[in-house]
């Protein structure tokens, strides 16, 4: 079969989205049942993937930020930019296109998109307004051209047939992996680039995640101020992430944290970097509020490192038994949670080896296999 895979979430900073991309057309490409890959990157049909390194990318200028604001030209951006694919796609009817970004051109005949989770209509609140706008009417859009749609999680499955009444068996699931580069590390093997940041091997809290209200670091860094001053300093929070929309209070807290000496803000870590800053923490700490799959728990678990989690939306379904999890809008249970991650050496050690056996059920190579039978449906 020939695929044609829109490329549009490979970009830096490459997001969960852009992960999920990456880590499917790597697999794709050495699929025997794909006869033809081609990549379609903005209005451009293409052979090879388009960079995501820094030095690459073009930076946001600010005539680009003011469209951003204006709703009546982001609307008509969303009434116009389908039909102007349409003409570029012209020449490839024949092929399925695959959209693991939600958005579906006008015109493909075989069409699937990937809807990662549906909160721009659930959860609102977790967004900012001009994205609610553009989303939902792109998002129904895409519904409407869409041959089947893949979910990265069985609740995520759920929650679109029941909000949407969508036929549910249209819908795939198709859960995501972490790449090979996420695995347990020894100290040598990490100490540069600790060295570099300033921190030490298994004496820090990681959380990584774009720095937003969804994620609920104002619950994480409250839990973690109710720690004894001793232990944060022992082992401060750090913190990965690219800045996000309404972060400004947060990143005034990061601040005051790092003051006090138990919080470092790293900002957005490289990709190349994250599997070692992974591989050397001492606890992985991730309270979202909602999770269409949360690579992130898989990715810690699959480098050895306990895990303290949200038990909403997917992340039981990701993390099973194989983590600590309790309500994120809980302050006391998620710091007691960290305090144990942190401290109780048994359940730590049941919590690796019971994360490196869950991780070992996740695979791109699965994922890839689990796309192929829904194209082959389309």
């Amino acid at each position: 079969m020939k695929i044609m895979f829109a490329t549009d979430a490979i970009k830096y900073p490459l997001t969960g989205i852009g992960r999920y991309a990456l880590g499917l057309v790597h697999q794709l490409e050495r699929m025997p049942e794909v006869e033809e890959l081609r990549f379609f990157n903005r209005l451009k049909v293409q052979t090879s993937l388009p960079d995501y390194l820094p030095a690459l990318a073009s930076p946001s200028r600010p005539w680009q930020q003011w469209l951003q604001r204006r709703s009546a030209l982001i609307e008509m951006y969303r009434l116009v930019f389908p039909l102007c694919q349409r003409v570029g796609l012209r020449n490839y009817r024949d092929y399925i296109y695959h959209s693991p970004n939600y958005y579906l051109p006008v015109g493909m005949p075989r069409s699937l998109t990937t809807f990662h989770d549906i909160s721009i209509f659930t959860c609102p609140e977790y967004h900012p307004s001009e994205r609610v706008r553009y989303l939902r009417k792109a998002m129904l859009s895409s519904l409407r051209r869409a041959s089947r749609v893949i979910t990265v999680s069985d609740f995520s499955k759920n929650e679109l047939a029941a909000y949407f009444n969508y036929p549910i068996e249209k819908i795939d699931v198709t859960p995501l992996a972490c790449g090979t580069s996420f695995y347990p590390r020894v100290e040598d093997a990490v100490a540069p680039l600790l060295s570099r940041l300033g921190i030490g091997y298994r004496g820090y809290t990681l959380f990584t995640g774009t720095i937003e209200p969804r994620k609920n670091l104002s619950v994480l860094l409250n839990a973690y101020e109710q720690l004894p001053l001793t232990l944060r300093q022992r082992f401060p929070l750090v913190i990965s992430g690219y800045k996000g929309w309404g972060s400004g209070a947060l990143h005034q807290r990061f601040e005051r944290g790092s003051r006090e000496g138990w919080v470092n803000y790293l900002g957005y870590v490289a990709q190349e970097e994250l599997p070692i800053l992974f591989a050397a923490a001492r606890l992985f700490v991730f309270p979202s509020l909602y999770e269409g799959f949360g690579l992130p728990v898989l990715e810690a678990m699959a480098s050895g490192v306990p895990v303290v989690c949200s038990n909403v939306a997917s992340l039981p379904e990701v993390a099973n038994d194989a983590a600590l999890t309790c309500d994120p809008r809980d302050v006391d249970a998620l710091s007691a949670g960290i305090a144990r991650g942190l401290q109780d050496e048994a359940w730590r050690a049941e919590a690796v080896n019971a994360g490196l056996a869950r991780a070992q059920m996740f695979s791109w190579q699965r994922c890839a296999q689990d796309t192929i039978k829904t194209y082959f449906k389309v």
